[in-house]
């Protein structure tokens, strides 16, 4: 019998997702699985030449990757870094934490990402120009997020527009 906190990698399910160019990978949640609270993990494996998600940096929640398999490259506040099996990557909430990680190997990059579960949380997306507001349970995303908003930035209105007496 195994204990209710304890899952072996071999028994996580992945799910992919993407957009059909640059954007593809898959995505093993395992903190549904061990009952975690106030941190959210999972395993992201991408193909190669592709990137899971965009450019970002978030508000609330602080992350942490170790690298498994492969090597590719950090886009970390504009600038790019090697990154490769071994490797620890720190991505602290704030505007200085702007991050992605792209597979740039011929194989797949594989790696555990570890993340605070602090909601809510704003993201920005400096290349888009859009923001999104986000609040919910992050290590249980199929209960269904409460709040998640993305917009352009340049959406924004007075904080009166609308309002009545």
């Amino acid at each position: 019998m195994q204990a209710k906190n304890i899952i072996n990698i071999e028994q996580i399910e992945f799910t992919d997702f993407g957009d059909g160019g640059k954007f593809a990978a898959s995505l093993g949640r395992i903190s549904p699985h061990l009952g975690a609270r106030n941190l959210s993990y999972n395993i992201t494996v991408i193909p190669p030449g592709k990137r899971a998600f965009a450019y970002h940096r978030h508000h609330a929640i602080e992350e942490m990757f170790f690298i498994l398999e492969g090597k590719g490259t950090l886009r970390y506040r504009n600038e790019e870094f090697p990154i490769a099996e071994g490797d620890f990557i720190a991505c602290p909430p704030g505007p200085g934490g702007g991050h992605q990680v792209i597979n740039s190997g011929t194989v797949v990059l594989k790696f555990l990402a570890v993340s605070t579960n602090s909601s809510p949380d704003i993201v920005e997306y400096p290349d888009s120009g859009k923001i999104g507001a986000m609040a919910g349970d992050f290590a249980a995303p199929d209960k269904g997020m409460e709040v998640r908003l993305i917009v352009k930035k340049d959406a924004q209105v007075d904080y009166y527009e609308g309002e009545s007496d």
